[in-house]
């Protein structure tokens, strides 16, 4: 078994690998926070320069090949350079909006609302096939006490195999109708 803090420690590397990969190299508005950057970088022992991963944290490359990370409080609280705007929030990407290019075809309302209904009508008959299938699930199941079948009866793990067979079958037939309910509920 892994040592959980491991898996945690490597997780938490990951994450941070991802959010370097969107940002790009660091520019520095004054001398000072520059000075600062630069002090702490060498404090860290970095031989790459300092990337930012948060408001006011960094990383940077150490001669043995592993990152340093390293606070620098007195920059202020958004990344530099990196034009994505991104406070460190995490969302940096949904409150830009792209506009459709020129050429791009538009569907008229009437087009769309005929859609709409061709999705519900499906969604519909979905939910009743599921919950005619549910229905033929509950019968078989029969509240986990089924009738066992002549090969079962010699062997009782075959009976518990198709006992929870079965109760799995109803459980997805329960998420299914679940689902196609929330997903009606969403349509327009």
């Amino acid at each position: 078994m892994r040592n959980p803090p491991f898996i945690a420690g490597k997780r938490c590397v990951h994450a941070l690998w991802w959010c370097l990969a969107a940002s790009t190299v660091v520019s520095f508005a004054g001398a000072v926070e520059a000075a600062t950057l630069a002090e702490k970088a060498k404090e860290s022992g970095c031989v790459s320069k300092p990337t930012p991963v948060q408001e006011t944290l960094y990383r940077c490359s150490t001669e043995s090949g592993a990152f340093s990370y390293f606070n620098v409080p007195g920059i202020s609280g958004e990344f530099r350079g990196s034009g994505s705007g991104n406070s460190g929030g995490g969302n940096s990407r949904k409150s830009a909006s792209t506009p459709s290019p020129a050429g791009f075809p538009k569907v008229d309302a009437e087009t769309q609302k005929g859609r709409d209904d061709m999705r519900r009508k499906v969604l519909a008959d979905e939910l009743a096939a599921e919950e005619k299938l549910l229905a033929e699930s509950r019968t078989l199941f029969a509240n986990g006490a089924p009738i066992p079948l002549s090969e079962e009866t010699a062997n009782a793990g075959k009976y518990r195999e198709r006992i929870a067979r079965l109760r799995q079958s109803v459980q997805l037939h329960e998420r299914n109708i679940e689902a196609l309910k929330k997903e009606l509920s969403n349509t327009r």
